[in-house]
């Protein structure tokens, strides 16, 4: 059997896949180190015609249903070591493919990510180092008066998929009462998180932090808005490291100009980055990072870890635990 690699950038394969993963990749098929992308494919439409497995992250092709069953007419399974499969699955599903995913993995650095961000909220981080920054002591000291800590305060949760559930894990070692939004979310499900459900209103006007988790759809985009945010208590912060779409931005800008007391701590934007005269680079309730939530540095060879045992369990007809199905694309980000 074949497999080759499939991306639109070859960085980004030779940065996910360690010399490990590819030794054991290449002990069960052939598998060389050259890295297709569309245009390969399309210009040698019979030299495909073989491969089995896809192996692909970052810069994975999207591919329509007729040049997938043309190009790659004996392809069994595509292995995506990222997260998000939302702009390329659905044709290879489609046609019969089965679609692994490292979304587990990717979850594991943004859970982290965000609960550090939520003990700092806490903290009074944001607020506290801009007043220092500012010799404005009086102001700091009443706000550091006003700070809640970690024990007994409330944290939202919005959307409860891998993310949000690995996220309400993790609160599971802090005393905080941990409230959640998510419509697909069950009872069963809740209990185990040791999350109440709760509807999006009173989880804005509620929480101390809110952190959105929602899964990236047409049904979720401008979901949040002005009168979410404008209800948040006193000193709230809004923490996104979920997608910048799902937030009415210029509502966003609002809220935090009428309500300095607020902080929005924005790891994505839409579009991403933000264009250099949007509002959020000079509010000084805005604190922006570059998408950094996801896995960085080695943490991107996880996900390459993560892909190379869901083949081996694939071929060894073992359960696997990262497939994507159609009706996942429904709910995850």
């Amino acid at each position: 059997m074949r497999a080759i690699f499939l991306s639109q950038n070859p960085n980004e394969i030779i940065r996910v896949y360690g010399k490990s993963d590819l030794t054991r990749v290449r002990s069960c098929v052939e598998l060389t180190d050259q890295i297709y992308s569309k245009a390969d494919l399309l210009s040698s439409p019979a030299a495909f015609s073989d491969v089995a497995f896809v192996f692909s992250t970052w810069g994975m092709p999207s591919l329509t249903e007729g040049e997938i069953r043309q190009l790659l007419p004996r392809l069994q399974c595509v292995f995506y070591a990222a997260g998000s499969v939302q702009a390329f699955a659905r044709p290879f599903l489609n046609c019969g493919v089965k679609v692994f995913s490292a979304w587990a993995a990717n979850a594991i650095p943004v859970a982290e990510y965000t609960v550090a961000q939520i003990v700092l909220a806490n903290k009074g981080f944001y607020t506290l180092t801009r007043l220092m920054a500012q010799k404005d002591l009086n102001g700091a000291s009443a706000r550091k008066a006003a700070c809640i800590g970690s024990y007994g305060g409330k944290i939202g949760l919005i959307g409860c998929g891998m993310i949000g559930s690995l996220v309400a894990e993790m609160l599971k070692a802090y005393d905080l009462k941990v409230l959640a939004y998510d419509p697909f979310l069950t009872a069963e499900k809740a209990a185990q998180l040791n999350v109440t459900q709760v509807s999006l209103e009173e989880l804005f006007s509620t929480c101390s932090v809110v952190s959105n988790h929602l899964a990236n759809n047409d049904a979720t985009k401008g979901m949040l808005g002005l009168r979410h945010f404008s209800s948040m208590p006193k000193y709230a912060t809004f923490l996104n490291t979920g997608r910048g779409a799902q937030v009415v931005e210029d509502e966003l800008v609002r809220a935090l100009t009428e309500r300095p007391d607020l902080t929005a701590v924005l790891d994505v934007t839409y579009p991403e980055p933000a264009p250099l005269s949007h509002p959020f680079y000079t509010l000084p309730n805005c604190f922006l990072t570059p998408h950094v939530a996801g896995s960085l540095g080695d943490e991107v060879t996880r996900m390459a870890a993560y892909m190379t045992d869901e083949f081996h369990r694939f071929i060894t007809q073992q359960p696997c635990r990262y497939e994507v199905t159609k009706a996942m694309l429904h709910t995850m980000a």
